[in-house]
């Protein structure tokens, strides 16, 4: 079934290449960056303003990934710029094979463009706005125009971002509101019923050789990996597949997914934003936090703060909606859900055939030391026992 869904994934593409097609009216979902014109960003982007135009764009250099990116700058009649339109926005797609088939059949693709269309506008959260988001289900081609945070933003961060208490603690308290808004909300609870639960969506990406990846990833990585955790090597899938188990039962809430320091940035007022919805789902909070924590903290960091940001979340995850958790029991879901914060950047190392190479080397093996260091730190491997 998966190679079948694979073929038809291709062919598809493949009828799309082949058909020249330009994005004119709002419903067009373009082929690729260069098939957008001016009237249909007109369509999208001044529906609103009577008499308002794009009248030139230009786009950004190309800049792959996960996701196709693009900036795309536009320039307005009068009307336009007396209506104060966006000088520019943020896409992501899926324009490319290989991205179609990495996000199309683990459910990516889905996840995004439902956060934004649906989600977003329930989550008082620093975090982008969509002006258009819209998907193909027989592609899976998709498009999702945010709003440019450039002059919004103090940082976007990397691996190498100097993380303070204070960042951390912003961290602690994004998390806890979208978590327990997402517990709190009827409206939000409905809305998430269209999500598969995380376990599920976990489970799909080894349609595309996450296992496989991921173990041979583990193994490259022993130069950052601690020694004691690498002979342990047998026992770390099994151990991912254990930390699943908490998003099997419910109450669900919502859970961003790939909540790795480079999806976040620093806000004009100091406080932390979070990007990159397209892992989000149905699931348990534990994983946000475990992962968030170990990629955004040095391990001195993470070892002189982890236990007081713990209890800082859960008491703001309460506050916010969310269910009241004892320290001790947070404190062995945050161990636990640690694992498939590793697998996320161990496949990211040694991705299967067919896949992207979606992050910097360095990036990877700083990553995987971070979160490994932290699992052997914890004994994570123990936490289900």
């Amino acid at each position: 079934m998966e190679t079948n869904m694979s073929d038809r994934i291709k062919a598809a593409y493949e009828k799309d290449m082949q058909s020249g097609d330009v994005a004119v009216l709002e419903s067009d979902l373009p082929l690729s960056y260069e098939s957008i014109t001016d009237e249909w960003l007109t369509n999208v982007l001044c529906k609103a303003q009577p008499g308002a135009r794009v009248v030139a764009h230009r786009l950004s250099p190309v800049d792959n990934g996960s996701s196709n990116r693009r900036k795309i700058y536009l320039e307005y009649n009068a009307e336009g710029k007396a209506a104060g339109l966006p000088a520019a926005v943020f896409c992501k797609a899926t324009h490319d094979l290989a991205n179609r088939t990495m996000l199309g059949m683990g459910g990516s693709i889905r996840c995004e463009v439902l956060f934004y269309r649906n989600i977003r506008p329930h989550l008082n959260i620093e975090a982008p706005r969509s002006y258009y988001a819209n998907m193909n289900h027989e592609s899976f081609n998709s498009m999702i125009m945010l709003n440019d945070l450039t002059d919004e933003v103090t940082e976007f961060c990397t691996d190498k971002t100097p993380m303070s208490r204070a960042r951390a603690e912003s961290q602690m308290r994004l998390l806890a509101e979208y978590h327990g808004r997402g517990y709190a909300s009827p409206q939000l609870q409905e809305l998430l019923q269209q999500y598969l639960n995380w376990s599920d969506y976990f489970k799909n990406t080894q349609s595309f050789g996450m296992k496989e990846g991921s173990n041979a990833g583990f193994l490259a990585a022993e130069s950052v990996i601690p020694s004691r955790l690498y002979r342990r090597f047998d026992e770390i899938w099994p151990a991912t597949l254990a930390s699943l188990v908490i998003h099997e039962q419910g109450p669900h809430t919502l859970a961003h997914g790939d909540v790795h320091l480079k999806n976040w940035y620093v806000a004009g007022n100091g406080e932390m934003g979070l990007s990159d919805w397209q892992c989000c789902g149905r699931g348990h909070w534990g994983r946000d936090l475990a992962y968030t924590i170990s990629t955004a903290l040095t391990t001195e960091d993470r070892r002189a703060w982890e236990r007081e940001l713990v209890q800082l979340y859960l008491t703001q995850l309460h506050a916010a909606g969310g269910p009241e958790v004892g320290f001790d029991e947070g404190w062995t879901i945050y161990r636990q859900q640690l694992m498939t914060a590793l697998t996320w950047w161990t496949v990211t190392l040694t991705p299967p055939p067919g896949l992207p190479d979606m992050q910097p080397r360095d990036t990877t093996l700083e990553f995987i030391r971070r979160i490994a260091t932290a699992i052997d730190d914890l004994e994570s491997l123990d936490a289900f026992k």
